[in-house]
């Protein structure tokens, strides 16, 4: 594909399909979505069963025993049996070895209930539940003794059911229009039946009676929460379809949250991808995708959405086939693939079929052409942030609002960096919550957000472009930083000093000293040792930065030995002595270190200021003016005793 071309898609079907051998007279073709895995069965089994998966350990080839016509066929999760319905009232079972061979010998079970085996689902390694027209019955399977042991059951009346394996649901259809449902958990082994509820269903005129079929319904998680998506078809195909969700809670009824307007009618496909409900149009050969987490109308009760884009086809797909007929084994052909075909089959979350075609394809959203799609750069960020592969998108999004020719106004970037920070800040307590490992915090602390843009991305991958970009202006760069920072102090969250230092280097690069000033007395610019530092530096091109640097450090509270060796540095040492009787420090300082000092400024009053103090600090400290041994103050002592002898030095107290 030209990559002008890729522009144009937003969804697209992911390279290197599973590929398998398409269903034809002597081939069925079961799909397996909570292994995902395709079965190809030639034969009724006895000509070869081929398995095809997402893996290497998915892939498998045996022969069953043609005991009449395959209905439904399973790997259990750890594919140590295989389960087969040919009958309408029983399964039979084998049990496989680790290379995924066969042992060969089949054991059957059948269900209790007097009433057809609408199907089966794994719902553990060794568990087993039957669905049938009566209701669904628990089983444990002991392979080793090819025996069975019964859990639970439950009695209902049923007409179809969905299983969404991933999360461990069973959704079961009742009622005379098929519209009650009833949500049933399986976790650990245990059964729980969720409150059921009813499913709207439109009005038409009689005598049409409304149904609700299982190909209108699916099952999927949506931003962690578990919905039941419902296809409502209008009266009169002039209306447009709509798609109703309902949000399955544990403590009541499940809940109608959201509409999604389709302003279509015809057939429909559903899948979720990345949490957005992706819907399919076969008559116009269109995709659209809904998120619900953006705004959408409300009633009070029900949020109504409309498509995020605007509906555009499916990309392109090309195969590789050895020829139009594929048993003729002759040099491959390129074939595009019919998209929306009428031989397409769906499956959660993200899953499109095509069993005459021989091919399973995953599908893929593909961010880059969003960009330009949605020119509103807030809903753009919000859709991209609930997007899981977004990060390097959303930074080339940031990137482009400070570039000259695409610059955004700054009312807009300060909602982008409230956004982008609002998700950090959770990220962090996320973090924090876990590290502290408090259970109970890490449970309430919400969604794990997506993606994260740090001070670090955006320093990188962001600001880089004030280095790239000399035209931008240099008012603009410093308004930008201020409004990253002051959203990250919104949110509470420490400002990394490589920040400061780009604000700092940009005045000081335009000869902005007194806005630098305003900054700094004004605490815009945040207390830090390294900035501390860096306004020491500018001593010599800006003076009054060495007393700024110096106020704060002060005001740090925790660098006192850093306020020492600049005020030593800088010989002012009676300001030092000042500083550590302030601080009431006298006691741990060094005395050599201030005595080296003072005999390098070769100030001999001041050396001798130097020396009293510390001898009036050693007599308060041991009753004793002298200097120890171990603090190397000897050639001090004697370059005093040269300069104002021996009769100068503090005479020690003696106690009678």
């Amino acid at each position: 594909m030209a990559a002008g071309e890729d522009s144009q898609h937003y969804v697209e079907l992911r390279e290197n399909p599973i590929r398998f051998e398409p269903v034809s007279k002597a081939n069925n073709v079961f799909f397996d979505d909570a292994n995902r895995q395709v079965f190809g069965v030639r034969g009724k089994g006895a000509m070869g069963v081929v398995v095809k998966g997402p893996s290497e350990k998915s892939v498998a080839n045996f022969r069953t025993d043609d005991k009449g016509d395959v209905v439904s066929i399973k790997f259990s999760p750890d594919r140590r049996i295989l389960a087969i319905q040919r009958m309408q009232r029983a399964v039979d079972y084998v049990n496989f070895r680790d290379d995924m061979t066969s042992e060969q010998q089949e054991y059957a079970h059948q269900c209790k209930a007097k009433a057809d085996l609408l199907g089966f689902v794994w719902t553990g390694i060794n568990e087993v539940v039957y669905v049938t027209a009566k209701g669904i019955e628990q089983y444990q399977v002991l392979p080793e003794k090819k025996s069975f042991k019964a859990i639970k059951s439950v009695s209902l009346d049923i007409k179809w059911y969905f299983w969404l394996a991933s999360s461990g649901f069973l959704l079961l259809s009742t009622g005379n229009l098929g519209n009650t449902l009833h949500p049933v958990q399986f976790k650990m082994g245990v059964m729980t039946r969720l409150p059921k509820f009813e499913v709207d269903l439109p009005s038409f005129p009689k005598p049409h009676k409304p149904m609700l079929h299982d190909r209108d319904v699916t099952m999927a998680v949506i931003y962690e929460n578990l919905y039941v998506i419902v296809l409502r078809h209008p009266p009169n195909a002039a209306a447009g379809a709509e798609i109703v969700m309902y949000h399955v809670l544990k403590e009541g009824p499940a809940r109608k949250t959201d509409i999604l307007k389709l302003d279509m009618s015809g057939r429909f496909a559903i899948n979720v991808v990345d949490s957005l409900v992706m819907v399919h149009h076969q008559a116009s050969k269109t995709s659209v995708v809904f998120d619900i987490k953006l705004d959408g109308k409300s009633d009070g009760f029900v949020k109504y959405h409309y498509p995020v884009l605007s509906p555009l086809p499916i990309k392109p797909f090309k195969l590789f086939l050895p020829s139009v007929n594929m048993q003729a084994g002759t040099d491959k052909t390129e074939f595009f693939c019919e998209l929306y075909s009428a031989n397409w089959v769906v499956f959660q979350p993200a899953i499109v079929i095509d069993a005459k075609l021989g091919c399973l394809w995953t599908l893929h959203l593909n961010l880059a052409p969003i960009v330009a799609m949605l020119p509103d750069k807030v809903k753009l960020i919000q859709f991209l942030l609930n997007r899981g592969e977004s990060k390097t998108v959303l930074q080339a999004v940031c990137r482009d609002m400070l570039t000259p020719g695409h610059q955004t106004n700054l009312g807009v970037i300060s909602q982008v960096y409230d956004m982008l920070n609002q998700v950090y800040k959770a990220y962090l307590e996320t973090e924090a919550s876990m590290m502290s490992m408090d259970s109970t915090m890490s449970a309430s602390g919400g969604l794990r957000p997506k993606v994260i843009i740090d001070q670090s991305d955006m320093f990188t991958h962001v600001f880089s472009v004030f280095e790239e970009h000399k035209d931008i202006p240099y008012k603009f760069m410093v308004s930008v930083l201020i409004e990253y920072i002051r959203s990250l102090n919104q949110f509470a969250i420490p400002v990394q000093h490589f920040l400061y230092e780009l604000v700092i280097n940009i005045l000081v690069h335009n000869n902005c000293f007194y806005q630098l000033h305003q900054f700094l007395q004004y605490h815009v610019l945040g207390d830090s040792k390294p900035l501390a530092c860096l306004m020491l530096s500018l001593e010599s091109v800006y003076p009054p930065a060495h007393q700024l640097a110096l106020d704060m450090l002060k005001r740090l509270q925790t660098a006192n030995e850093e306020i020492i060796e600049v005020l030593l540095s800088k010989c002012q040492l009676l300001p030092a002595l000042r500083f550590i009787r302030s601080v009431g420090i006298v006691d741990m300082v060094s005395s050599r270190k201030f005595l080296e000092a003072a005999q390098n400024t070769e100030d001999n009053l001041l050396f001798y200021t130097v020396f009293k103090f510390f001898e009036q600090r050693n007599q308060k400290l041991r009753a004793n003016p002298r200097f120890q041994p171990g603090e190397h103050c000897e050639e001090y002592v004697r370059k005093f005793e040269a300069l104002f002898g021996t009769e100068a030095l503090m005479p020690i107290q003696v106690n009678m």
